[in-house]
């Protein structure tokens, strides 16, 4: 067990939370001085992880550092049922092939985080698929529909005349049935898992278990700063994403919510991320410098450090010395020359992929963000001397290089 104290733990543990329900008995767990068990549940109902789907992982890795166990429990079970959280229609339901592929993948990327040797996975088919209809009857009696319908979506899908699948009802017992099993003593979600957290809570009491405590995390912004990180708003920043590309991404975020991707998805420590917010809130600390150590945290977190600093050289080479990457595509361009002996460099650009269309490409170059041989071009330089292009380096915005051939 950690040698801090129960008060030091709950500070650690209270970082970057939405909600701790109770606090005191969370507080108590802590001070008996023994590993409590610390649950999970996912629904492997997409391969791929982003920091987003991070959050929780991380605040398990918190707990496990802090001395205590953590039981990873893949949904294989309920994904066949489908979590209706913060959805305003059925959530179609995946086969049980799907679930298996899905759920091998998570499990890899889960472990980039989490320590397998404090880590108990299990998989609620184990004990869902099992039930006897005798034991479904009895365990789903625990609770009323009106007590269900108090769910946020489900009340929204029922004053509005929405269908509510009977098998989403489920959804909550069951995933308060694996606290039972577990004997969780904290469960960790979102924030639209609150409910769920409180149903598992009100299940173990009923069974005359020690209830667990609910913890929420809340939702991490994307790159855009303002929606949830989503693959579909491309706005996430991937667990398996390159070293580059990770790094690039994490300094595209708005400089308002570093502290919150510090507390939410880096290694740093909860003492020194108290630090950085204090010394950004006073004007201490240059914002630039605090968002490069975060990009190279959240790098070396899933790479090394070794990968973090040349992901930030890299990123310093395109956009801060304006240098050119070394790995940038080469591009075999029509550089025929029209009747005036020039080529029409717009559309080079838009055959490149660099522009969506012509004009795009136009716009940019009259914008000054399009350079040749590292020199901007003037604005209306939409043709160029054929000579003045073989094996040009070309660059079309801060992110986009190509090689001419």
């Amino acid at each position: 067990m950690s040698s801090i104290t129960p008060e030091e733990q709950l500070h650690i543990i209270q970082s970057g939370t939405d909600t701790i329900v109770p606090q005191d008995l969370l507080l108590e767990k802590l001070k008996r001085g023994t590993a409590l068990n610390i649950k999970l549940g996912v629904d492997p109902t997409a391969p791929d992880i982003h920091l987003g789907h991070a959050v929780p992982l991380r605040k398990l890795r918190q707990f496990q550092d802090l001395g205590h166990h953590v039981t990873l429990i893949i949904g294989d079970g309920t994904a066949l049922i489908g979590d209706p959280s913060g959805r305003n229609s059925t959530r179609p339901q995946l086969t049980r092939e799907q679930i298996a592929a899905n759920a091998q993948t998570y499990v890899d990327q889960a472990f980039k985080i989490l320590d397998p040797e404090k880590t108990t996975l299990r998989y609620n088919s184990e004990w869902i698929l099992d039930l006897k209809m005798e034991d479904l009857l009895k365990l789903i009696s625990n609770f009323t529909v009106a007590r269900i319908l108090e769910r946020d979506d489900f009340h929204k899908r029922y004053t509005g005349g929405l269908p509510i699948a009977l098998h989403e009802f489920l959804y909550p017992v069951m995933q308060a049935y694996d606290s039972v099993v577990i004997k969780a003593d904290v469960e960790i979600g979102g924030s639209d898992q609150l409910f769920n957290l409180l149903a598992g809570r009100e299940l173990m009491e009923k069974m005359g278990m020690e209830p667990q405590v609910a913890l929420t995390l809340p939702l991490l912004e994307g790159t855009d700063g303002v929606r949830k990180m989503s693959k579909s708003y491309g706005n996430y920043i991937g667990l398996t994403d390159e070293p580059n590309d990770m790094f690039g991404k994490v300094m595209n975020i708005p400089d308002e919510l570093m502290v919150k991707y510090y507390r939410l998805a880096s290694t740093e420590s909860v003492a020194k991320i108290d630090e950085i917010e204090a010394g950004l809130a006073a004007d201490e600390l240059h914002p630039n410098k605090v968002k490069r150590a975060l990009a190279r945290n959240i790098v070396a977190a899933y790479y090394d450090e070794a990968a973090a600093e040349a992901a930030e050289a890299d990123f310093d080479l395109k956009f801060k010395a304006h240098g050119f990457p070394a790995d940038a595509p080469v591009f075999d361009a029509d550089l025929t020359p029209g009747e005036d002996g020039m080529v029409y460099f717009a559309k080079v650009i838009v055959d490149a992929g660099a522009a969506q269309s012509v004009s795009a490409a136009r716009r940019l170059i009259d914008e000054g963000a399009v350079r040749v041989n590292g020199e901007a071009l003037a604005a209306k330089s939409y043709n160029l001397a054929p000579e003045s292009l073989k094996g040009a380096e070309v660059q079309v915005g801060k992110k986009k290089f190509f090689k001419l051939a």
